[in-house]
């Protein structure tokens, strides 16, 4: 899969800004200190470029032509063209399931569903954004890069599925976070007839976890936030930055700033509490603090993801995907968020986590009861917004018990379902999933 230079690492060997006599530690460290993506392998993974042969128009009226996107498949596309699923990735992902959502991609999956995952427009790991050649110029968009939505990135990829994979129906669309927006997205897309079956629509179900129906001031605060730390480092250039020297120190605060976002106190305590750490790589990264001034154990930890994160992303593309963010809203033009909600008659599996403070979890609620057809599920963990990405096993054996899938990888933990002692209405029973321990 073509990925460019600023997003190669997540590829390659990570970059890294330590010294030397602290390598060894952090080495030691980096199996503790991953993020939300692994460097993981898997043999069905088949990578591939769609390229869109017409200019692409976006909601703003603007066009992009010579677009393209990166998608990964995953099994076989049966004789009758129906069998995909449609997975979305989150804001800094990659079309490469397997490394962050392997539950979902093993035999008992595969051998079923034909699974379809492209990178998002804007993004910067093979579909066109900011760090491709713009053909008017022959230099990168960059800062040019025109304002694109969600709703632009699901069109998208609707094309990839009919006009490159030939898909006539879509059994469902799975995604979290970003992911869970674009699902919505695609619903409405679903009330279009299917090719195939002309009494049917064309997405026949779908997956929303960790989202909601809009984006709301809260997330839009802690996204600006994030984009501040970027335009105050003043390589950033008003985003006509120099490549070789680009705004590292911003957009390692803004993961920062994300990375307290996407956990909890809770788990920030109980994983690092006070302690105290005295000659750790992280120290190299700020050589201007103060040496007479402890340094925490959650200090390294924020700083070693700040960094970690400069090897695997773009800039512009990070400013682009948190302003697409921000576009969501299921009822822009369509009424209201209620009225747009109310013509979605596809079974629907809302999910949310019970610790999430990004994205809580009554936002998950408020939007299964405005679906006309939906199950709730909450999840018990107390890894917060993540938790979509962490708590793989418990999300597996919803998924699988809503498509049918056997989940041998689920067989070997049984789990429990209890009810909330203070569910949030009366008209739905509030779920919690966990494991017995």
């Amino acid at each position: 899969m073509p990925s460019p230079a600023a997003c190669a690492g997540q590829f390659t060997s990570r970059q890294r800004f330590f010294s030397a006599a602290s390598l060894a530690q952090q080495q030691q460290q980096d199996t503790q200190l991953q993020d939300e993506y692994s460097d993981a392998g898997h043999p069905e993974a088949q990578s591939r470029t769609f390229r869109v042969r017409e200019p692409f128009v976006l909601e703003n009226g603007a066009a992009l032509r010579d677009v393209q996107v990166a998608y990964t498949t995953y099994g076989s596309l049966n004789a009758a063209r129906d069998n995909a699923i449609v997975v979305c990735h989150a804001l800094t992902g990659h079309s490469l399931v397997h490394q962050w959502w392997d539950a979902i991609v093993g035999p008992d999956w595969t051998d079923k569903y034909f699974l379809v995952c492209a990178n998002i427009l804007g993004s910067c790991y093979g579909t066109t954004g900011p760090t491709s050649v713009d053909p008017s110029t022959g230099r990168p968009y960059g800062a040019t890069f025109p304002a694109v939505t969600v709703r632009d990135a699901v069109r998208l990829q609707k094309l990839l599925l009919q006009q490159e994979l030939g898909v006539r129906q879509v059994q469902s669309v799975i995604g979290g976070s970003l992911g869970g927006m674009q699902t919505l997205e695609w619903a409405f897309h679903g009330l279009e007839p299917s090719t195939s079956r002309p009494d049917e629509s064309f997405v026949k179900s779908f997956v929303a976890i960790a989202c909601n129906s809009h984006h709301t001031a809260w997330q839009i605060g802690v996204s600006e936030v994030q984009r501040q730390a970027i335009y105050m480092d003043p390589r950033f250039q008003d985003g006509h930055y120099d490549p070789a020297d680009p705004p590292h120190s911003g957009l390692a605060l803004a993961r920062q700033i994300a990375m307290i976002s996407y956990r909890t106190h809770a788990a920030y305590r109980d994983r690092y509490g006070r302690r105290v750490v005295e000659d750790d790589a992280a120290t190299a990264l700020r050589p201007t603090r103060v040496p007479q001034h402890p340094r925490f154990d959650v200090q390294s930890y924020l700083h070693y993801q700040g960094q970690k994160f400069l090897s695997r992303f773009d800039v512009n593309a990070y400013l682009t995907l948190t302003h697409l963010m921000d576009t969501h809203d299921v009822g822009r033009g369509r009424g209201g968020v209620a009225r747009a909600l109310s013509t979605l008659h596809q079974p629907a599996l809302v999910i949310g986590v019970d610790s999430d403070v990004l994205y809580p979890l009554a936002e998950q609620q408020e939007l299964a009861e405005a679906l006309p057809n939906a199950t709730f599920h909450g999840i018990a963990s107390p890894h917060g917004h993540d938790g979509f990405l962490l708590e793989q096993d418990a999300i597996a054996f919803l998924l699988s018990s809503t498509l049918a899938v056997s989940c041998a990888s689920c067989s070997a933990q049984r789990y429990k379902v209890t009810v909330f002692e203070q569910p949030w209405t009366n008209t739905l029973q509030v779920r919690a999933i966990a494991p017995f321990h």
